[in-house]
């Protein structure tokens, strides 16, 4: 029983961030259909202390959302309510509703661990067997850096395991919110260390190269990011080995949503190692939501609009909280005169991540992806309407997810 509810998160499951917790069946429902057609993803709904913090949430509506989900589309295996990005000061709240924690130590990361730590953990781990060529002193060198940050997770960790149970959730270290992508080498010391501070890490979420932008594509060299994904694997591989990790260990990607150009590559390097991953989408669904509304015409359309003109007018306070992950050109966004004119087809295909329509503009694609905000001041009034155009809105949630992003990584 010790490891039974994290096993179960399988080797291919993905994170489904739903700002507003309404397309919990339509989220789901590509779940559903990837498993007609042969492959089994497990589904994860994820939101984070800043985002119930903007709607006005709490983790219950999405353990709510998901349970609702599951029994209407009678779905048989295993799913997860991921506290996301949460640190000690913010887990409290999670530790009821959630059964996945994203443990968030970034901001630990570069701070100095005390000197006794640091040298038993070095006497340890020596040169770590010498992979990927590394000697004593780089070991020790990436542990000045990292140590910390490793600490800090098991600190939390053991905070969840006290209020869960040992083995009763499932573990995810996170990275990937700082400026320096972690190399293959530096992540085998992290994971080195957070098998010495005994914490069962289920996914791995590291820093890749290359930008992770929010809701749209990747930026980067592919080809490197291939290379990079495989060598990751790889350290998990050792470490597994070496360190009594849990066999199931497997790389997480952050922001996955929207990176049609890294897909295949990921393919290829997962079929070549037989490796699983976990990747986590944030905003997509609110994106479809708002594309549903447009598509809907009438009140839909006005209130996306709406929506439009509002968080352009907000733009600067809406994107600084997202300045590291979104490159938005402020000139290159339409005029709010300019988009009240627009028609249905006009503006979801402006909203709508097809690079290759010409009405598709990333720009205002990212100001909205962060301007939930505005929505979620709207209250009521904004979910009445999504719920009024449900089924236009569920049929853009379901394609987007199976189409865009299940498909390419796991079924063609």
């Amino acid at each position: 029983m010790a490891m039974e509810i994290a096993a179960r998160l399988g080797r291919f499951s993905f994170g489904m961030g739903d700002r507003f917790a309404q397309q919990g069946r339509a989220q789901l429902a590509a779940c559903v259909e990837a498993l007609r057609q042969g492959v089994e993803i497990t589904p994860v709904w994820n939101k984070s202390h800043r985002e119930h913090a903007i709607v006005g949430s709490r983790p219950e509506s999405v353990r709510r959302e998901a349970d609702d989900a599951v029994a209407a589309l009678a779905w048989r295996g295993a799913y997860f309510v991921d506290a996301d990005h949460i640190r000690m000061e913010t887990v409290e709240a999670f530790l009821v509703a959630c059964d996945f924690f994203t443990i968030d130590v970034a901001e630990s990361i570069g701070r100095a661990a005390d000197a006794a730590s640091l040298d038993a953990f070095c006497a340890d781990a020596g040169d770590c067997g010498g992979a990927f060529g590394l000697t004593r002193g780089q070991v020790r060198r990436i542990a000045e850096k990292y140590l910390s940050a490793v600490q800090e997770a098991a600190r939390i960790y053991r905070r969840i395991e006290s209020a869960r149970g040992r083995g009763q959730f499932v573990t995810e270290v996170s990275m990937d919110e700082t400026d320096t992508p972690q190399t293959p080498d530096e992540l085998l010391v992290i994971l080195a260390a957070l098998g010495r501070e005994g914490v069962p890490v289920d996914t791995i979420a590291p820093k890749f190269s290359g930008r992770f932008n929010k809701g749209v594509d990747y930026v980067g060299d592919i080809g490197q990011l291939e290379r990079e994904f495989e060598a990751d694997i790889e350290a998990i591989r050792q470490a597994v080995s070496r360190y009594g990790l849990p066999a199931r260990l497997k790389l997480s990607v952050h922001s996955g949503s929207d990176k049609f150009s890294i897909y295949p590559a990921i393919r290829r390097v997962l079929a070549r190692t037989g490796a699983g991953v976990h990747v986590k989408t944030a905003g997509t669904t609110w994106l479809e939501e708002l594309i549903g509304l447009a598509e809907a015409g009438g009140e839909g359309l006005a209130l996306a609009k709406e929506v439009y003109v509002e968080a352009f007018e907000h733009r600067e306070e809406l994107c600084a909280p997202y300045a590291a992950v979104i490159d938005m050109d402020p000139s290159r966004l339409p005029s709010p005169e300019e988009v009240v004119r627009w028609d249905s087809q006009r503006f979801a295909a402006a909203l709508r991540h097809d690079p290759q329509c010409p009405d598709f503009n990333p720009h205002l694609r990212q100001l909205l992806h962060v301007g939930y905000k505005v929505a979620a001041k709207m209250g009521e009034r904004y979910l009445a309407l999504v719920r009024a155009c449900g089924e236009t809105v569920a049929r853009n949630v379901t394609a987007n997810l199976l189409e865009r992003h299940i498909r390419p990584l796991f079924l063609s």
